[in-house]
């Protein structure tokens, strides 16, 4: 993303060591659950989302929040994504930030080359088949919190208001980019 009305880097916060240390124990199922609707979800609403990675559709992306203690793998084709402790080899490419900029990157909130030339996003791998999936991404114009409340049914509104209220403590609260 090339907006110049995006957040510059080093304006978002992190999860506290402490916290995070508190997260380790907890189980991975329920997120991968959780997270594994909301892909669904979002597959579902732009189903050609990942027809857009053209020669990367096959890709298996890790993404590493530095400041928590489990990762991602995101596949493309099918749409799957495990909740892991630790990234397995044989990933086409590996994608490592603080939480909070990795959710501020997938609703366009930030740029994502400042990020990686303050050296707060970290690519290793296939950096085509990332930029694929950031394109991807960009052009579907998600809204996480929409995605997220749509999984709750009657209680979607009051989890919709709650994820927008820390979003915008964590990121902005507008629905650009913010400055």
């Amino acid at each position: 993303m090339n907006d110049p009305s995006a957040a510059s880097p080093g304006q978002l916060p992190t999860i506290p060591p402490l916290v995070a240390l508190a997260m380790r124990p907890l189980p991975l199922l329920p997120l991968q659950l959780v997270l594994g609707g909301v892909l669904q979800r979002i597959h579902r609403r732009n189903p050609a989302l990942f027809d857009r990675l053209g020669p990367h559709a096959r890709a298996r992306f890790g993404i590493r929040p530095i400041d928590l203690p489990f990762a991602f793998v995101v596949e493309a084709k099918p749409p799957r994504l495990s909740v892991v402790r630790d990234l397995p080899s044989g990933l086409d490419a590996r994608i490592s930030a603080s939480f909070v900029n990795l959710l501020a990157l997938l609703e366009g909130r930030v740029d994502g080359d400042a990020l990686m030339f303050s050296r707060e996003l970290v690519i290793e791998g296939d950096v085509e088949a990332v930029l694929a999936l950031r394109n991807a991404i960009d052009d579907a114009q998600l809204d996480l919190a929409t995605e997220v409340s749509s999984l709750f049914g009657p209680l979607g509104a009051p989890v919709r208001r709650a994820f927008e209220a820390a979003r915008g403590q964590l990121i902005g609260s507008s629905g650009q980019a913010s400055s």
